[in-house]
């Protein structure tokens, strides 16, 4: 029987997902990759060691299939979008890639957004200057590392590093091209957007086109021996991660507004046509003649991850080691919690916001009858009231009826129906586990002609999700407590750069 192997690479853990063609998952394998910070607002990657924790993926998911290798048909990968991989003229890292969360173009973005180049950028574009963009980044390093930007041989995004690794051949997508680069409405690269941003060396570094369900190339024999697949197994070109998490779920076309609730707050809608506005991305879809239209801020439940790694760490271990579940436990705090009332706001800025410039978490209306309960409602409410500021702005442009969640939290169905009161819509929570492989698997798929369409899902999506409705009661209380959050959001406005500014300052001064 065939079978699909999907790489999700994220920004901590690749995945190699092998599915059949029904879609459902025969073998999965995990690897965390980790993250370095060399210095504050720095997050890279050791590219080889990427490489290298998904092939033992790959070979550990080949294994446990129960079926032949040579049952897959096809492969494509997805992974994060934005951020930078970079290769030499021998087609070797230049470097350590620079993650979709590193923001050491910060500078340069605000700069950028302060000046004619912020509305030249959106109308050609399809989207303003963002620090974790690779036009920023490359900027950045062609100011600060002359010597390394003059020897950049091709530059890539993170899917496209795994696809050379697999196949051998370089180049990208449609989805994952129109993160800088490309002319909104042709589609299609545009040297004036090169020159824009000052990178006009790069224009014949970059990569070639493919569609996100075109064959590319083919398993190498050194691949093969690496990860357990047969030489010669078609390679499919894949797409960015937003992308392929809409797609995986069910989520990706018009009338419909996918949110996944991950690192990132990614919220995102498709058109028939171009519509541009400074409030999303208006990138390129999977096929022509599509627009994925993202709006997204690194504000999501990474701040509930962060929460437990820093501040439940032991009672993680210990629930861990009793074969239990630690989101269990916050999930029956979180329970007690809803019933009853609760002034605490949480802004959910660890990692970044919707906002130029400076910005930074905070608790309010926090007192000492509060209990770990309180906070860890008020972490889910400030994630989702963060989506609804870009849901929001989506309905302005798009007028989606419903909304379709997937992220580690929508699995509790408490989370899942505080989405749909704080949005004010109905809200599908579906039970793919692995919806961005499941969306590049039926990439692959498509390439290979199992399914007509990468939209031709074969599963019945009735059959697995839940469509939570909202109460009017609670979605009265919730915009209540949202307007709360948005004028706390612009009152600190002011005093987050003066925030940032304190770190340096005190830094310096213990120092001394």
């Amino acid at each position: 029987m065939a079978s699909i192997l999907g790489i999700d690479s994220g920004l901590t853990v690749t995945k190699a997902v092998i599915f059949d063609t029904d879609g459902h998952v025969l073998s999965v394998a995990r690897r965390r990759i980790p993250q370095i910070i060399p210095k504050p607002r720095h997050v890279e990657r050791d590219m080889e060691l990427m490489w290298t924790a998904t092939a033992e993926a790959i070979r550990e998911a080949v294994g446990g299939m129960g079926r032949p290798a040579g049952d897959i048909v096809a492969i494509a990968a997805t992974a994060h979008g934005d951020g930078i991989y970079l290769l030499d003229r021998h087609i070797q890292p230049l470097g350590p890639a620079i993650l979709s969360l590193d923001t050491r173009a910060v500078d340069i973005t605000d700069r950028w957004n302060s000046s004619e180049i912020a509305e030249h950028s959106l109308s050609l574009t399809g989207q303003c200057p963002h620090a974790s963009a690779p036009s920023a980044i490359l900027r950045w390093i062609k100011d600060n590392e002359p010597d390394r930007f003059s020897g950049i041989a091709h530059f890539m995004a993170a899917k496209d590093w795994l696809r050379y690794r697999l196949c051998g051949t370089i180049g990208t997508d449609r989805t994952e091209a129109s993160t800088s680069f490309t002319e909104v409405r042709s589609q299609t690269y545009a040297e004036a957007a090169f020159a824009l941003f000052g990178l006009e060396t790069l224009w014949d570094k970059r990569p070639p086109i493919a569609s996100s369900v075109e064959i590319v190339g083919r398993v190498t024999g050194s691949t093969a021996q690496q990860t357990g697949l047969v030489e010669g197994t078609p390679v499919v070109a894949g797409l960015h991660d937003v992308t392929a998490s809409a797609l995986g779920i069910g989520g990706y076309g018009k009338g419909v507004v996918a949110i996944v609730a991950g690192t990132y707050s990614i919220n995102e809608t498709v058109s028939d046509k171009p519509e541009v506005d400074a409030r999303w991305f208006c990138r390129n879809g999977i096929l022509p003649g599509e627009w994925n239209n993202m709006s997204i801020s690194p504000a999501s439940t990474a701040n509930y991850d962060w929460f437990i790694e820093r501040l439940c760490a032991g009672e993680a271990k210990a629930a861990e080691q009793a074969g239990e579940s630690i989101h269990a436990l916050m999930a029956e705090e979180l329970a007690a919690s809803a019933n009853k009332t609760s002034s605490v706001v949480f802004h959910p800025y660890l990692f970044g916001s919707p906002f130029a410039g400076a910005s930074s978490a905070g608790f309010f209306g926090l007192s000492a009858w509060h209990d770990r309960g309180d906070i860890v409602r008020a972490i889910i409410e400030g994630i989702a009231f963060n989506h609804r500021i870009h849901v929001d702005a989506l309905r302005d442009g798009f007028s989606p009826q419903t909304a379709r969640l997937t992220g580690g939290i929508s699995r509790n169905p408490m989370v899942a129906g505080l989405f749909a009161n704080v949005l004010g819509m109905p809200v599908a929570a579906t039970k793919t586990e692995e919806a961005a492989a499941w969306g590049a698997a039926l990439c692959a798929g498509a390439g290979m002609g199992v399914y007509a369409a990468p939209t031709d899902d074969p599963r019945n999506l009735r059959e697995i999700e839940t469509i939570h409705q909202p109460d009017p009661e609670q979605c009265a209380a919730y915009e209540a407590k949202y307007q709360v959050f948005l004028e706390l959001t612009e009152a600190m406005k002011p005093v987050w750069p003066k925030l940032r500014k304190l770190t340096s300052s005190v830094a310096d001064g213990m120092k001394q």
